[in-house]
């Protein structure tokens, strides 16, 4: 998924107001209200969004003009940006989420057609829940497909470093997933959070979204100060996981694409045809 060009190089006040009223109003209708696979998302009208403001006090200045008695520009990109993340959420998003079954069919299918030579990594589990970690295989086997085994690195053990005339430019606080060529001034990084299994939605997986978010503040400012640009990737996966426990953060990260902090996200079996364009995509720039 890349970001819808309507909702891009807006001014930081948008997305204050898109937080605001996200987490004031809700992400979503309250789970005891709604069947859980359904999971409506919200949306929120050009009143509701006014009324939000005033119940804390806050200027409706920017959403809605008393003298035309219309919402402003600012107000109708609010309901229509809402409206879009509900659509791709619930058009997208949630058709393509496999759960652990599915993401193991879809390995084992790649794993027989390619024969990889690359790290097919376990998960962190044990037991009866240990097994590969679906997601990162996949992803490792399609990129070994397009660029081969030792043209990527698939299992980076240090953070990021850029440079320039041999000086340090950046150092990265946390290693990555993957980084093409390799964790020395890459030209693309991706991170995966794949979460078979899980029961609930703990604290781990929401650190592990902000996180992200932290990262693409770093890796904006390096290019704004620099000119030096890093392709930054998510990859997330699990259906019970993110939709049925962590839709709010399914909208976080659709805001984080908006904001320019991801080049392109990436949600279950959109990996399977899109993940191969994007590293072809390395190769022809």
């Amino acid at each position: 998924m890349t970001p819808d060009p309507r909702f891009t190089s807006l001014p930081r006040s948008f997305w204050a107001t898109v937080q605001f009223v996200s987490t004031e109003l809700g992400y979503s209708v309250p789970r005891q209200s709604v069947q859980r696979e359904l999971r409506l998302i919200r949306s929120y009208s050009i009143g509701e969004i006014q009324r939000c403001h005033r119940l804390h006090g806050l200027s409706t200045e920017m959403l809605f003009s008393q003298e035309s008695n219309q919402a402003t520009e600012f107000g109708e990109m609010l309901v229509d940006y809402f409206e879009n993340r509900k659509r791709l959420l619930t058009q997208v998003v949630e058709p393509n989420l496999m759960d652990r079954d599915s993401a193991r069919l879809e390995f084992e299918r790649l794993r027989a057609r390619l024969r990889p030579s690359c790290p097919l990594p376990m998960n962190k589990q044990r037991g009866a829940k240990r097994h590969y970690a679906y997601l990162t295989c996949i992803v490792n086997m399609l990129t070994e497909q397009v660029l081969g085994s030792s043209a990527f690195d698939a299992d980076p053990q240090q953070v990021i470093r850029i440079t320039n005339n041999r000086n340090l430019l950046y150092t990265g606080y946390r290693r990555m997933d993957g980084a093409y060529p390799s964790v020395f001034d890459p030209i693309a990084i991706w991170e995966l959070k794949e979460y078979y299994g899980t029961t609930t939605f703990g604290s781990r997986v929401a650190d592990a979204v902000y996180l992200t978010k932290l990262d693409g503040y770093e890796i904006v400012h390096l290019r704004t100060e620099s000119g030096y640009r890093i392709r930054h990737y998510l990859i997330v996966d699990d259906h019970y996981t993110w939709w049925e426990c962590g839709v709010s953060y399914l909208c976080r990260i659709i805001d984080m694409l908006h904001m320019g902090l991801l080049d392109e996200v990436l949600f279950g079996r959109e990996v399977l045809h899109r993940w191969p364009e994007i590293v072809e995509e390395w190769l022809i720039e």
